[in-house]
């Protein structure tokens, strides 16, 4: 490699001898006069533009080699063209600019430096739900309590039905509007003691929400309300032995999609031989005071 870049300085050196050598050999030839100075011109500018041509291809070969033995490039400045004029003033402008922005690059770089990065924070898997077993279709699902009624009135909007107030053992009284009128007469609904269903969701009749339903025996020709055993009080719980699930906060009424638990239940519920409310044929009771029963009506549906 050494002596490559020797042999190429030592040719760059020659070549600009050459150079020298020409020039003077075109003015000794213009002088001379011994061919026509245009022709002679053309002919010195060929060879001469040649020869530098293959100095700077040398150069430039060298410069290579020096770059590859580690030794350092200085570049000459280049001669100022006519006319330009010196720009010292938009230098000094720009000077204090760039300062500027070099010191808010280091301040913003030492920000980032000095900011801690936040660990992210690995999030737990949340615990799968275990899905609640389904409870079985039953007469344990249904609400259903003893009652008493406080108030009865014909609704306001439907000659057909009842408007009544019944107590329940809550807070205030249930709102309960029945289609009672044609089977029994206004005054003996008055005080009188019955069993509802508190669980329906509740459903406005004729402009005015009902609470409740009251448990009735019912065929087409007539229909008696389900009286509570002697001794019950309103609030007090209406159960069927043997069916011990709790029942549902609010039963949902039929839709497109699935039957209401009611409407489940409701072939069940039928009265028996002695009159008695049952469900699959176990007699419904309140606990310690007796079962419920009909006036007269056997073997029919509860509803």
């Amino acid at each position: 490699m050494a002596l490559t870049q020797a042999t190429l300085e030592i040719r760059s050196a020659e070549a600009d001898k050459i150079i020298e050598t020409l020039t003077k050999n075109i003015e000794a030839i213009k002088a001379m006069g011994t061919l026509p100075s245009n022709i002679q011109e053309t002919i010195l500018k060929q060879e001469n533009s040649q020869l530098r041509k293959q100095v700077e291809a040398l150069k430039a070969e060298l410069t290579t080699l020096e770059l590859r033995n580690g030794k350092a490039q200085v570049a000459l400045p280049k001669p100022a063209k006519k006319g330009a004029a010196p720009k010292k003033e938009s230098q000094k402008k720009e000077e204090p600019k760039q300062e500027a922005k070099k010191q808010e690059s280091a301040k913003n770089e030492n920000q980032n430096k000095e900011k801690p990065k936040k660990e992210k924070k690995e999030k737990k898997p949340q615990p799968v739900k275990a899905a609640e077993p389904e409870k079985p279709v039953d007469v344990s699902r249904l609400l259903m309590k003893v009652g008493k009624i406080i108030d009865c009135k014909k609704h306001p909007d439907a000659d057909a039905l009842y408007l009544e107030q019944i107590e329940c053992g809550e807070d205030k009284p249930r709102t309960v509007i029945s289609g009672l009128v044609k089977h029994v007469p206004l005054e003996k609904m008055q005080n009188r003691m019955v069993v509802i269903l508190c669980n329906l969701k509740p459903a406005k009749m004729r402009g005015i929400v009902s609470e409740a339903m009251v448990m009735c025996a019912s065929t087409p020709e007539k229909v008696e309300i389900l009286a509570p055993p002697a001794g019950a009080v309103p609030g007090d719980l209406v159960r069927v032995p043997g069916f011990e699930g709790a029942p549902d906060e609010l039963i949902k009424p039929t839709s497109k999609k699935a039957v209401s638990v009611f409407e489940q239940v409701a072939p069940g519920l039928k009265t028996n031989a002695n009159c008695q409310a049952t469900f699959n044929d176990v007699a419904w009771e309140v606990a310690g005071k007796g079962p419920v029963t009909s006036a007269s009506l056997t073997n029919v549906q509860v509803k």
